[in-house]
């Protein structure tokens, strides 16, 4: 107690004390910031956008075929991960992919494609080639079977693309403990957009293949959705976004108020001269 009020009686000393209080804090919080960063997530998601895919990675086609990411990568692209023999999420999320490209307002082959690649190193070939077909029989409207792809890996380059991806997993009992995610690619093979969970609402998966669209030419009504509608990154899903509309109709009331304007001091001009 004592201590405490010499202390006090000495300001200096307080403010001494004080300052290497802070001091010690923000390192205490620095430090712990830091443990906190370099903890690798075991199982889920860790976003990764703007990475780009190590596009010289190969795997093997449903056809057995070996393919490397950038010779088939040159659309917008749809990659789902998953693993074939899944007791769990992966076929309600393929089912349901199945269902969204039906409803999908773009044109498979042109506007878009999609890839499963399975990350269950020990399932081949044979394997993809039996679950596409089930997937694309699924499918209601005119769809070629090219334009979705099912690849299997070796762990090299499993492990590879998926860390890329930021997406982690583990083995448990002869299966594997897994998030779910469709992940939207560029043509350049650049990560633009993740749609989380097994269940897809058809217009954000639209909305997230225009964005992947990455400069190429696209209709004058998809350039309109894509200034009229937002990325919510809390909700993940777009939103309409009512400041750019009303900031924009803004604008274009004025241009219209100046036109007048202008045309009626023209007409009054005119007027005055004859």
């Amino acid at each position: 107690m004592e201590a405490i009020v010499r202390l006090l009686e000495n300001s200096n000393d307080v403010k001494l004390y004080m300052k290497n209080a802070k001091l010690y804090l923000t390192i205490f919080l620095l430090i712990s910031f830091s443990l906190y960063a370099q903890k690798k997530i075991e199982v889920g998601i860790d976003e990764k956008l703007g990475n780009t895919l190590p596009l010289e990675l190969q795997f093997q086609t449903s056809e057995g075929k070996t393919v490397a990411l950038r010779d088939i990568i040159t659309k917008p692209t749809l990659i789902a991960l998953v693993y074939y023999e899944c007791p769990g999420i992966c076929n309600p999320m393929q089912s349901e992919l199945a269902w969204t490209i039906d409803k999908l307002q773009l044109e498979p082959g042109k506007d878009f494609q999609v890839i499963s690649i399975s990350f269950d190193h020990t399932e081949m070939p044979a394997v993809a080639a039996k679950w596409k077909k089930n997937y694309l029989l699924t499918i209601k409207r005119k769809f070629d079977q090219k334009d979705w792809i099912f690849l299997t890996g070796d762990s090299l380059s499993i492990q590879k693309l998926t860390y890329a991806c930021g997406f982690y997993f583990k083995p448990a009992d002869k299966q594997f403990v897994h998030a779910a995610t469709l992940i939207t690619v560029t043509p350049q093979g650049k990560i633009s957009r993740y749609i989380f969970g097994t269940d897809f609402n058809p217009f954000d998966v639209k909305m997230a293949l225009l964005e992947a669209e990455s400069g190429k030419t696209s209709p004058t009504i998809s350039k309109v959705l894509t200034y009229c509608f937002s990325y919510d990154p809390k909700g993940r899903q777009y939103t309409l976004n009512v400041t750019r509309i009303v900031g924009a109709v803004m604008i274009i009331g004025i241009g219209i108020f100046l036109g007048v304007l202008l045309l009626r001091k023209k007409t009054v001009h005119l007027k005055k001269t004859n």
